[in-house]
């Protein structure tokens, strides 16, 4: 049992809790919800005991094993396999003692210690390790490769495999689906649902919540209020409480009214497709939550260009994917690509299929490597990439960033535009290097609706956004008129916001028919049919090569390693390039961070070069990080390639 009694906790000047009182019970399985900076992770934080309540009292039942994701992983040279393992220290520790004694010869103890790792399952712990490491997206191939030659992203999917793999009683999880893509989620799901302990799990994927937790925690106002039922039980409840307090009747009517003119207005509009159905019920049900989400910070729209063209844009036998030195790596192959105005098409596959790809060609950042892109003469694109918070200007504010785009807008439009993404007051005005992810990623989909476009590009925009922002999110991209093509794995959104799914894996971009429903159960079939697969060719493998086939494959390997060396090289210096580039170009914006620059007319042809600096910087930048992707993926081939020599 967790308890805490009257407890009150304070960060610097802020006030997290103030006399809190929460109760859980052994086996409950709660998602921890409430307002980015409203103390989530200082709550785990007290439950681990790095923090000590204020005020108050916390108590925890004896003798639980507490398994806890880390923030942060250190990119070690140790294989990911290994590293997963190290996760269990009793198993580590006991295998350590029976190599010491096997060592020293005492057979007594050796017997001892074998019976030790049996009770620890420690026998089939490294099956139990490469199952969750597949099913969180990696292949056979990549197990044994170290840690340290992964991207971050990745790394902190070995971290939260590490996490599973801890014997536990108490699981807690903070934002474990940051970075996985939907196929990866969706295993994260039946796992969790399966985990016997208690779990607390801060997460802002409603049906994620929804799928796992049998309780909400609520941060709210300074309190901890304990809901039962999952997440969408919670925004009943609470908008039935909601609705009683009077001096909310006007407001929430009103915003009733919207949503209902709303859904009526897309519901005439949705075709007999079975996803575009699916999104009018998901329309329908925002009626009912609307007026949980009432007190939201959060209340922005996206205006769509004035003007757009018949197709927007064209993509012609298309070849995509990266330029390198050792030659073209093509992801998808033979795209044909007809984008209408308000079409709504949402992109599924896994991670490394290609979907970030498709997007960067369709924006033109990336060149085709054969085939054509053929865009509308009104076509007005708005993109936001996964890295677009790494090109936020972390020494401007919210304010410079919107002026940069238009010196001539007023003072008043820009605040109250910046308002409505909860940028209010003197939060315009702040420098963006003190802001969280999530204060991140709201600034840089402010600047995406700034512009205006007719095309909205959107690649997992809903990392770091807390659920208020989400929601609001949701109904300004469900209302949005112009063309959307969204990656995301938060389903919600996907349900409420395109009409349409297109598939991408085995190199080619399909329509796919059917809901995430459908999808989630041709996922299934396909990991069964790889699975039996993978059985069958490794049976055929080991029945079938004589020994000597095996000793001189191994050797084969241990020349292509001789040959990862010049590739490697070849990687250090993309990555070298890239680093210099973009300090390059952060000295150039910290120059057009002078708000003078702006203002003054004297400083006019300055501000001109400036500009056309740091474009000329941007595509430098752009250039490195194609030649750095090449790179990387061909190492990665190559290396994959020793490692299946070696089976």
């Amino acid at each position: 049992m967790i308890a805490l009694r009257q407890v009150a906790l304070q960060r610097g000047t802020q006030t997290l809790l103030n006399g809190a009182d929460l109760t859980l019970h052994n086996g409950v399985k709660a998602g921890i919800i409430g307002a980015n900076g409203a103390g989530k992770s200082s709550l785990f934080k007290l439950l681990l005991g790095e923090l000590g309540p204020d005020q108050g009292d916390i108590e925890m039942s004896g003798g639980q094993r507490v398994a806890h994701m880390a923030q942060e992983v250190e990119a070690l040279d140790r294989p990911i396999i290994e590293y997963v393992l190290d996760g269990d220290s009793a198993l580590r520790q006991a295998q350590a003692d029976l190599a010491a004694a096997q060592q020293g010869g005492n057979a007594h103890r050796e017997a001892e210690l074998h019976g030790v790792i049996e009770t620890l399952d420690g026998y089939s712990a490294e099956s139990r390790a490469a199952q969750l490491l597949v099913g969180l997206g990696f292949v056979q191939a990549n197990l044994s490769q170290p840690l340290s030659s992964f991207s971050g992203g990745w790394r902190m999917r070995v971290n939260l495999a590490r996490t599973l793999f801890m014997p536990s009683d108490l699981l807690l999880l903070d934002e474990p689906t940051n970075h996985l893509d939907l196929d990866a989620l969706l295993w994260l799901e039946n796992w969790l649902t399966r985990y016997p302990g208690t779990l607390l799990l801060i997460s802002h994927d409603r049906d994620f919540l929804d799928a796992v937790c049998d309780h909400i925690v609520h941060m709210h106002h300074q309190t901890l209020e304990l809901y039962r039922g999952n997440y969408s039980r919670f925004e009943r409840t609470r908008a039935e409480k909601l609705a009683l307090q009077q001096a909310q009747a006007a407001k929430q009517q009103a915003r009733r009214e919207e949503i209902e003119r709303f859904v009526a207005r897309f519901k005439a509009k949705a075709t007999k497709a079975r996803q575009a159905q699916s999104r009018v019920k998901m329309l329908e049900r925002m009626e009912e939550i609307a007026v949980a989400h009432v007190d939201s910070p959060f209340h922005f729209s996206l205006p769509a260009a004035d003007k757009t063209s018949h197709p927007l844009l064209v993509l012609d036998e298309a070849a995509l994917g990266y330029r390198g030195e050792a030659g073209d790596t093509v992801q998808l192959d033979r795209v044909d690509i007809t984008l209408l105005p308000g079409s709504r098409i949402g992109l599924l596959g896994p991670n490394g299929a290609g979907k970030s790809t498709l997007i960067k060609s369709l924006t033109g950042e990336l060149a085709l490597l054969a085939g054509k892109r053929v865009p509308g003469e009104h076509l007005a694109i708005g993109y936001f990439a996964q890295h677009q918070l790494e090109g936020l200007d972390v020494s401007a504010t919210p304010f410079v960033h919107v002026q940069r785009l238009s010196p001539t807008a007023s003072d008043q439009e820009i605040r109250n535009f910046l308002g409505g993404f909860g940028f209010k007051g003197d939060d315009a005005f702040a420098e963006v290097a003190n802001f969280s992810g999530g204060e991140k990623a709201r600034l840089a989909l402010s600047l995406v609706a700034w512009q205006k476009p007719n095309l909205l590009l959107l690649d997992e925009p809903t990392n770091h956004l807390d659920l208020e922002m989400r929601e609001a999110l949701t109904q300004a991209l469900s209302a949005f008129e112009g063309t959307v093509i969204l990656v995301s794995h938060d389903r919600h959104l996907l349900r409420a916001t395109v009409d349409e799914f297109w598939r991408v894996a085995d190199h080619r971009v399909e329509p796919f028919d059917g809901d995430l429903d459908d999808y989630r159960a041709w996922l299934k079939t396909r990991l069964e049919e790889s699975r039996r697969e993978e059985r069958s060719e490794k049976s055929e493998r080991q029945g079938q090569l004589p020994s000597v086939d095996r000793k001189a494959m191994r050797q084969a390997a241990a020349q292509l390693r001789e040959k990862l060396r010049p590739q490697k090289k070849a990687r250090d210096q993309a990555e070298k390039a890239m680093e210099t580039a973009q300090a390059a170009l952060q000295k150039v914006e910290e120059r057009l961070a002078d708000a003078e620059l702006y203002t003054d007319p004297a400083r006019k042809a300055e501000l001109t070069e400036a500009l056309a600096e740091q474009a000329r910087e941007k595509e430098r930048v752009e250039r490195a990080e194609q030649q750095w992707l090449a790179a990387e993926e061909a190492l990665e081939a190559m290396e994959a390639e020793i490692l299946e020599s070696e089976r």
